[in-house]
């Protein structure tokens, strides 16, 4: 078979001698000179093609010395993130989750001791003084922190959030197993709405024995207060006590639960139902001012109207359903052999001083009676005992929410500064 390959071909020389492209720039090479090709290179860089390397007509190679991003380079039609300015949805999340932490913090903990106060004034029928107004409150207030420790003020938080945890596990509960609706649609009928609200009054009664057995934890007085006995878990103790019928003796005067069970579901019910209407109402007030200039994607407007709203609804309930509170506080605390701080004052014992405790005698027959005895005894007035401890707490509230915008809006000025730069 005859060999294909020219009669010039010795290999490597074979390209030099041929090729007349290559022929100037790469001589003619062969076994024997390997002295030449210390003087001329074998490799060298291939042109710029368009198209290749993502390369475009007028764009060439970056060499290794060339930034990225600079003038004539890829990178140079890029804006490059500013350091430290975080991008717009980052913000509007940190933004969601500090506010509603805010808002629940102030609820939950610092408004507290204003729930203990309010309890007590609710509950203490010899007091002379009604506390209608914040001034006296506070004042009292500052008296029996100064006798008893801060502490005294904060008692029974555990046991709240216990019953908190209890009715939001009821109501889950209970809309997986019955149909009765646990949140509303858009376009509600008046059956899912009544299904609604009665889910809201079963779930009331169910944590009713807890609700009880954390009234008397927040309103017992710290001095006779057994810090061997007393425990996180004593809330769901003495509510299956009370619900049961056993454990800690109680008197003769201690009401059954099923009288309170209507005055506690009628609460729940009345208090949630005036609550989310007043907050729609104010939804769309503000929806209709404000409709030009509401930016859905500002932090300011997605989400403090929504909790100015809930504010302004806690509040209407709170003050519409006060006298409804305080008969029930009562009815739920007779008979169970509680000690509480007067609230009046702080008066001397001995070489210093301390807050007066009183006992809890009720003898209130029912709902009704207790009615009728507040209005005879006390007068209307004697159904806003600790009124000026509310106004206090949603004055907190209301604070703390109005600071948080402010703060927020000058991160959003601070951001928007920085990213302009």
């Amino acid at each position: 078979m005859a060999s294909r390959r020219p009669d010039s071909f010795d290999g490597l020389g074979y390209r030099g001698r041929d090729d007349p492209l290559y022929g100037a720039s790469y001589p003619v090479r062969n076994a024997g000179g390997p002295a030449e090709l210390h003087h001329h290179h074998w490799v060298t860089t291939p042109p710029d093609i368009p198209g290749s390397r993502n390369l475009h007509h007028g764009e060439r190679t970056p060499h290794y010395d060339e930034p990225l991003g600079e003038s004539g380079g890829p990178g140079a039609a890029w804006d490059a993130p500013q350091p430290g300015v975080p991008p717009p949805e980052q913000l509007n999340r940190f933004a969601g989750f500090g506010i509603g932490l805010v808002s629940l913090f102030t609820e939950n903990v610092l408004a507290h001791p204003c729930i203990v106060f309010r309890r007590q004034c609710q509950v203490n029928y010899h007091a002379r003084c009604y506390h209608l107004t914040p001034f006296s409150a506070v004042a009292v207030m500052s008296s029996i922190t100064k006798a008893q420790g801060m502490r005294a003020l904060w008692k029974g938080m555990g046991s709240t959030f216990i019953v908190h945890g209890i009715t939001l596990g009821a109501e889950g509960i209970l809309s997986e197993f019955t149909p009765l609706p646990r949140e509303l649609s858009h376009r509600w009928t008046w059956k899912q709405l009544a299904g609604h609200l009665i889910l809201k009054g079963l779930t009331a009664v169910v944590a009713l024995p807890f609700y009880c057995a954390s009234l008397m934890e927040t309103v017992q007085s710290d001095i006779v207060r057994d810090d061997s006995s007393s425990g996180l878990l004593d809330c769901i103790r003495e509510g299956v006590s009370r619900l049961l019928g056993v454990g800690a003796p109680h008197s003769r005067r201690l009401l059954p639960l099923r009288s309170l069970l209507l005055p506690a579901a009628a609460h729940a019910i009345l208090r949630y139902a005036i609550a989310a209407s007043v907050q729609r109402v104010a939804l769309w007030i503000y929806q209709w001012t404000k409709k030009e200039q509401t930016n859905p994607s500002n932090p300011l407007d997605a989400y403090f109207p929504e909790l100015a709203a809930a504010w302004a609804g806690s509040l209407v309930a709170d003050v519409v359903l006060f006298p409804l509170e305080t008969a029930m506080h009562r009815l739920s605390l007779q008979g169970t052999r509680t000690i509480i701080d007067a609230t009046d004052g702080v008066v001397a014992v001995g070489n210093g001083s301390s807050s007066l405790v009183l006992p809890f005698n009720t003898q209130y027959d029912g709902f009704s009676d207790c009615l009728h005895a507040i209005s005879r005894k006390e007068g209307v007035a004697g159904f806003y005992r600790g009124f000026g401890a509310l106004a206090v707490q949603y004055a907190l509230h209301g604070a703390l929410l109005a600071a948080a915008r402010t703060v927020l809006r000058l991160l959003l000025l601070e951001g928007r500064g920085g990213s302009s730069l």
